[in-house]
C-alpha cells in the first residue's frame, strides 16, 4: 500500500476521532452574556463556600472561627445565579428542568427558602456554637436538595 493512502487514511482518522471528542464535550454556552455558564459558575462558588462546612462537621473538625467565615462567603455568593434564569435561558448546557419556568411561583418559594436558610446559617455560626451552626447547616442543606428534587437534572 502506498505511503500517500497510509497518510491519506490516517488523517481520517484523526479527524474522525477529533470529531468524536468534540461531539462528546459538553455543549458550550455561546448566547450573548452567557447566562446558563454564569448562573452554573454561580452555583459552584456557592458550593465551594458550603462544602467546606459540611467536611468540618462530618469529620467532627469543627473550628467556629473557620465555619463563620465560610458562612461569610456563602452569603456574599449566595445571590449570584438568580438573576441568570431569565425567559429565554432554558437550553443547553442547562442544568436546569423546564420546571423552573413552568412553576416560577414555587422556583421563587424554594429560592426564598434557601436565603433564609442561609441567613440563619450566618447568625448561627457568628453565635461560634457548633449544635446551632450545625443545625443551620442542616436547614441550607435541605433546601438546596428540595430545590434540586425539582428544578435541577439528575
Amino acid at each position: 500500500m502506498p505511503a500517500m493512502f497510509k497518510s491519506f487514511k490516517f488523517r481520517l482518522f484523526l479527524l474522525s476521532t477529533v470529531a468524536l471528542l468534540a461531539a462528546c464535550g459538553e455543549v458550550e454556552d455561546t448566547r450573548p452574556g452567557q447566562p446558563v455558564k454564569t448562573r452554573q459558575t454561580a452555583f459552584k462558588e456557592i458550593v465551594k463556600a458550603f462544602e467546606p462546612m459540611g467536611v468540618m462537621l462530618r469529620e467532627n473538625r469543627y473550628d467556629a472561627d473557620k465555619f463563620a467565615a465560610h458562612a461569610e462567603r456563602l452569603l456574599a455568593r449566595r445571590d449570584g445565579p438568580w438573576s441568570h434564569f431569565g425567559p429565554d435561558t432554558n437550553y443547553p448546557p442547562t442544568k436546569a428542568t423546564p420546571e423552573v419556568w413552568k412553576q416560577p411561583e414555587q422556583f421563587e418559594k424554594d429560592k426564598q427558602a434557601f436565603l433564609a436558610a442561609t441567613d440563619a446559617l450566618l447568625t448561627a455560626a457568628q453565635s461560634k456554637d457548633k449544635a446551632q451552626s450545625e443545625a443551620a447547616y442542616d436547614k441550607v442543606h435541605e433546601a438546596c436538595k428540595t430545590c434540586h428534587k425539582q428544578f435541577k437534572e439528575r
